[in-house]
């Protein structure tokens, strides 16, 4: 089983960037989807962005024009280049991937990376 460990969180001012990665323990090649949730004290985890292998991406629209999601097969990481950041991108940032769009998750949810947005 394929396991991910996410990186690069940290406290940062409003405006600020960050990026994050997500480790895969084995190949992602053949990970057609590649997603980033987050989920912020009190509520449930959502969507931020997802990446299929060919390159194709989505995003929340709260963070569209903000947030880049990218993978990199080679290296077996997917990344999350956070620009303009508010104090409501403050949250838990988890990565997972799935097979197909309707596969189960690849594995379970992780540890995540804490983002803090705040002056």
């Amino acid at each position: 089983q394929v396991q991910l460990v996410e990186s690069g969180g940290g406290l940062v001012q409003p405006g600020g960037s960050l990026r994050l990665s997500c480790a895969a323990s084995g190949s992602i090649f053949s990970i057609n989807f590649m997603y980033w949730y987050r989920q912020a004290p009190g509520k449930e985890r959502e969507l931020v962005a997802r990446i299929a292998s060919g390159g194709n991406t989505n995003y929340a629209p709260s963070v569209k024009g903000r947030f880049t999601i990218s993978r990199d097969n080679a290296k077996n990481t997917v990344y999350l280049q956070m620009n303009s950041l508010k104090p409501e991108d403050t949250a838990v940032y988890y990565c997972n991937g799935r097979r197909s769009a309707s596969s189960d998750w690849l594995t379970s949810w992780g540890q995540g990376t804490q983002v803090t947005v705040s002056s």
